[in-house]
């Protein structure tokens, strides 16, 4: 393994970037000097930016970096993708600790490689620096769109048809699972490590259960933005009103949008899409599967509201799910449970300042 080091700063950036060519027309300029150089002459230019911190956005204990750097590269890709345009430049800023090599960085950044490559998206930038706390990333992603083609939260009204593509909840039993195979793995180790005081020390062979889990580890460590759905709402000619991702959960991002968009809503329970594994697991751990889907976190989904006359273009759309619709303000934001009750919607989502 190369110690970074002995590269310098210059030269791991080199090594990292000097295969990335442009792809878009509006990247004049990218890595290599002080300043990518851009140029959009028609269209709106969006900026997003997202920063991932060991230890409270990811633990490598069971992610590889050659993950990490796909998950959150999709991350930032996602967000773009929920203003409905289309991104095409990133920066990427990474600081690391003297536990990680040269070779690590090269995991990282084909992961990060393989993102940008499947949506087009070309590497322009970025900073590398020391850390003394783990490895944090900080990623900013560009995209564009013209002006009458954004969508933002604040447009659902009364009547509007909530939807979201994909399911919900697969992402959060995905980490269950993991933290439950490493709680697992350090009570074997400490076992073991009692037992060498007297018989000496051996290697710890310790096999994680993940048989027939697999959907749900791919959706925690290996999320996809939904440009697909973004494409097939163009072809049907399907202009949002209001969309989000679903990053923090349902349910905090069903507020976001009746906030922005002054509004209320209901969301019927039994239309909430799940998948088999997701139920499977939520049974197996003794938690309500509804809240986990509605509260769970980094499915990147698209949550979207459309008009009601696109009801019918809507049911054609594969992997897009109609789960409530859109209500006057005074009405509240609730659940409609599969008994028919109703409930206030609660954001329990993720809080990473909590």
């Amino acid at each position: 393994m190369t110690d970074i080091a002995t590269l310098g700063e210059f030269g791991l950036i080199d090594r990292l970037t000097k295969e990335i060519k442009p792809q878009n027309t509006s990247t004049k300029y990218g890595v290599g000097d002080d300043c990518a150089v851009l140029h959009y002459p028609d269209s709106r230019v969006l900026v997003t930016t997202d920063m991932l911190m060991e230890g409270i956005h990811f633990d490598l204990t069971y992610i590889g970096l050659e993950h990490l750097g796909y998950k959150a590269a999709m991350v930032n890709i996602s967000d773009i993708f929920a203003m409905n345009a289309v991104p095409r430049q990133m920066t990427v800023s990474i600081a690391l600790s003297k536990r990680f090599t040269v070779e690590d960085m090269d995991l990282f950044y084909n992961g990060l490689r393989r993102a940008c490559d499947k949506w087009g998206i070309d590497i322009i930038g970025g900073d590398t620096t020391t850390s003394l706390t783990g490895l944090a990333i900080s990623i900013t992603c560009i995209g564009e769109a013209a002006d009458e083609d954004i969508v933002y939260r604040s447009g659902a009204r009364d009547t509007d048809l909530i939807c979201v593509s994909g399911d919900l909840g697969a992402a959060y039993m995905g980490l269950q699972l993991l933290e439950r195979e490493k709680a697992v793995y350090y009570q074997q180790l400490k076992e073991e490590n009692a037992k060498a005081n007297v018989q000496g020390s051996k290697p710890l062979d310790f096999q994680p259960d993940f048989a027939g889990k697999e959907y749900l580890l791919q959706r925690q460590l290996k999320p996809e933005a939904r440009g697909d759905i973004i494409k097939r709402l163009r072809e049907a000619s399907i202009r949002p009103t209001a969309m989000m991702d679903i990053s923090d959960g349902l349910s905090s991002e069903l507020l976001h949008i009746c906030k922005q968009s002054k509004c209320g809503c209901r969301v019927f329970e039994k239309n909430i899409p799940i998948d088999y594994q997701t139920a499977v697991m939520a049974e197996e751990l003794n938690m309500n599967v509804t809240t986990c889907a509605m509260n769970g976190g980094e499915d990147y989904e698209l949550l979207f509201t459309v008009p009601i006359g696109d009801y019918e273009k809507i049911q054609d759309i594969e992997d897009v799910h109609l789960i409530g619709h859109i209500t006057r303000p005074e009405l509240g934001s609730m659940l409609v449970t599969r008994d028919n009750n109703e409930f206030p919607i609660k954001a329990q989502g993720w809080n990473p300042l909590k």
